[in-house]
């Protein structure tokens, strides 16, 4: 077990629901069709897999995906969708868990590095992904940039979503480089909100790039979005992609 903090049964079940943004085929497609490229005929490992929202639309296209999931909630989730031999999942952390065999794509998509609370863990999951790609593949993270121009002086809460059905905003410890997710979400229509809230750490483009390094990969490229446009200091988030020397 790591630092991450375990999705519960109750958060699985709903958490298609609340994607459907990302599960729109505006997101999916320009993700699977970056993510297919780079496996380029390989088969493509994706840590903390989730409920399949990347993965089982990327098995489809015809990727052969496996993927590590500390959360079996969320796993079973999944398995509504494809079942162990279309699309295998092993339950474990993805800083440490092994799978059998090479793969030309490692793939973490959506902050979810951010779940491994301790900038250690975050270097083991990227010892992890080198370990499972065979020479020449490539490790993938889809990561936001951290909004602290955002924080006034005496100022540690940036919001990030203000809806009808949803108000959230970050608040950042900024000394551990923690921050944490805060959502009040309206279930229903008689006024009353669900409050949730999540820890991570966030990371520096730059700071990923040295537990690259430390792994063993070398940077290749680094874009704003699936669609690949270009990553600027004004960028919100980034993809990028660490290769495995040959």
């Amino acid at each position: 077990m790591t630092s991450s903090e375990l999705w519960s049964r109750e958060t699985a079940d709903r958490y298609d629901a609340e994607e459907t943004e990302r599960t729109s085929d505006a997101v999916l497609g320009p993700t699977v069709a970056f993510l297919a490229e780079l496996a380029d005929g390989g088969r493509a490992l994706e840590f903390a897999i989730g409920t399949g929202r990347v993965g089982v639309p990327l098995r489809e296209r015809g990727v052969p995906v496996v993927g590590i999931e500390l959360s079996e909630p969320m796993a079973a989730v999944l398995r509504r969708k494809a079942d162990e031999d279309t699309l295998p999942v092993v339950i474990g952390d993805m800083a440490t868990t092994v799978v059998p065999g090479e793969f030309s794509l490692v793939y973490l998509v959506y902050n979810t590095i951010t779940n491994l609370l301790t900038q250690d863990e975050q270097v083991e999951c990227f010892r992890n992904a080198a370990r499972h790609l065979a020479p020449g593949g490539r490790f993938v993270v889809e990561l936001g940039v951290p909004p602290l121009r955002l924080l006034p002086p005496g100022q540690v809460a940036v919001p990030f979503d203000v809806s009808d059905r949803h108000l959230g905003f970050d608040t950042f410890d900024l000394v551990e480089q923690i921050l944490v997710s805060h959502h009040f979400t309206r279930d229903g229509d008689d006024g009353r909100y669900r409050r949730g809230a999540s820890r991570h750490r966030y990371a520096w483009p730059a700071e990923l790039d040295l537990m690259a390094k430390i792994a063993g990969l070398r940077l290749e490229r680094r874009v704003a979005d699936w669609d690949g446009l270009p990553f600027t200091q004004d960028s919100p988030q980034h993809i990028s992609v660490w290769r495995k020397p040959t």
